[in-house]
């Protein structure tokens, strides 16, 4: 008999879902039915296996209306915004896309003697490892291009959205995807890692924290399995003298906030030009003031309450902490603040990178702005951090936006936009947030292993 994995609802911290993990024995009998069915599924027509994909993909969209609901008992984002099938269908679709020309053979050369080219050879067994906070649209960016390639996939999703990985299995399984070539299970830690360790999967990509991608890599020690990573972020925004301060703003602050701050990439630190400090702060403080925190089941409510109480327990006691060293929060509590899940918005001056809440990944609604006086001094500020996601410049200037780029240690520049996955780019990071990258024609290479092939015609 496994554990009970037990899913705790933000709302009023009731039991939302609740489901058994499974014995390390059957847990090895599902992968090791996924590692038998991968070369027939593999063998199938490129086109058949994009197809199958896409059809799954919209049979979660059919799923919508109790999907929505369901996400906000799970982890808290308010029904308002329709949860997150856009982007996974975006992001799916781009996948689909280009699969032909990202997964076709690489001519080296051809002449009567040889011929020599290099294939996309899938890896076998794929483990996605999803998180909560984004949990449809994270598990697709890995799922659907590693189906795609002729992998067989185990989704094992986080215990905040206990439901994702089921509803997603059924999905893909009711458009005619075998049950044995995309599976979720409900895994320990402990079987997890015993798996990996046991080379039961041949590439394993996590989304998560920092300790959880340790784990990982942890168990896949000496076994040669790939281990793609997506771990913290710290993620800077930039407003340069020549910014359009209304939509610097808008964007950032929509980007600190929004989904409680829970966004792998979200904005966690503003670097302002001293010429437009006062007014941008100005404007910050007045676009908070005017969030309804509440329950994310009711229309009105803009802002939902975090996850689970632990983690809003982190982020209050960055708040405090830097507030006790001489921050200024410029957001009274909302009356709806309940010391719980339920945190009121936060927007802090005065703060340094001696604070942790400018330091430590807060992944919550709270954001620090500093007063800047030049490029260099938040090139050295935006680097001035263990993580490395992205970051979001904003300026009227291309070639600057550019130069200060390439100077930031970031898997992303942003201009004059944030908080924004383009499935066309490859998804990265640097430093402490981890290695390997997803989507675009990059995410294809990394859930394939290349095979070459040296062919001579004749030998005489």
């Amino acid at each position: 008999m496994g554990q009970t994995l037990k899913c705790i609802s933000p709302i009023d911290g009731s039991v939302y879902a609740e489901r058994e993990t499974l014995p390390p024995e059957a847990a090895a009998e599902r992968v090791t039915a996924a590692r038998a069915a991968q070369a027939a599924w593999a063998a199938r027509p490129l086109q058949e296996r994009v197809d199958l994909v896409m059809a799954g993909v919209a049979a979660v969209g059919a799923m919508n209306d109790d999907i929505v609901p369901e996400l906000a008992h799970m982890m808290g984002r308010p029904v308002r915004y329709g949860g997150e099938f856009g982007g996974f269908k975006e992001r799916a679709s781009h996948m689909a896309q280009i699969a032909t020309e990202a997964l076709a053979d690489i001519q080296v050369g051809e002449d009567v003697t040889f011929k020599r080219y290099i294939k996309h050879v899938p890896h076998g067994v794929v483990l996605v490892v999803a998180p909560w906070n984004y949990p449809y649209m994270t598990a697709i960016n890995t799922v659907a291009p590693a189906l795609i390639a002729g992998n067989t996939v185990v989704l094992k999703h986080a215990t905040q959205t206990l439901l994702v990985g089921e509803r997603m299995a059924q999905a893909f399984q009711s458009a005619g995807i075998p049950a044995d070539v995309f599976q979720n299970m409900f895994l320990d830690h402990d079987t997890t890692s015993a798996l990996i360790a046991d080379r039961a999967f041949d590439f394993v990509n996590f989304t998560g924290s920092v300790g959880g991608g340790q784990a990982m890599e942890r168990a896949a020690a000496g076994t040669f399995t790939g281990v793609g990573t997506e771990l913290g972020g710290k993620d800077p925004g930039y407003v340069m003298e020549d910014a359009d301060l209304d939509a610097a703003v808008d964007t950032l602050i929509d980007g600190a906030m929004f989904n409680a701050g829970q966004c792998c990439c979200g904005i966690e630190r503003i670097y302002v030009h001293e010429s437009l400090y006062d007014a941008f702060v100005e404007k910050a403080v007045a676009i908070v003031n005017t969030y309804k925190l509440g329950n994310p089941l009711e229309a009105e409510t803009t802002i939902g309450p975090m996850a689970n109480v632990r983690f809003a327990a982190e982020v209050r006691s960055q708040i405090a902490e830097a507030v006790a060293a001489g921050a200024v929060a410029h957001i009274a509590a909302f009356a709806e603040d309940d010391g719980g899940a339920y945190l009121t918005p936060q927007i802090l001056t005065n703060v340094t990178h001696d604070m942790r809440v400018m330091r430590d990944e807060s992944f919550g609604p709270v954001v620090g702005i500093m007063k800047v006086s030049s490029d260099a001094e938040a090139i050295d500020l935006m680097n001035d951090s263990e993580f490395g996601l992205t970051a979001s410049l904003w300026t009227g200037d291309v070639e600057r936006a550019t130069r200060v780029g390439d100077q930031i240690e970031t898997g992303t520049v942003f201009m004059n936009r944030a908080d924004y996955l383009d499935p066309g780019l490859c998804w990265t990071g640097c430093k402490n947030t981890g290695r390997g990258g997803g989507l675009s024609v990059i995410g294809y290479h990394n859930l394939t292993r290349p095979k070459s092939y040296h062919l001579k015609k004749v030998t005489g």
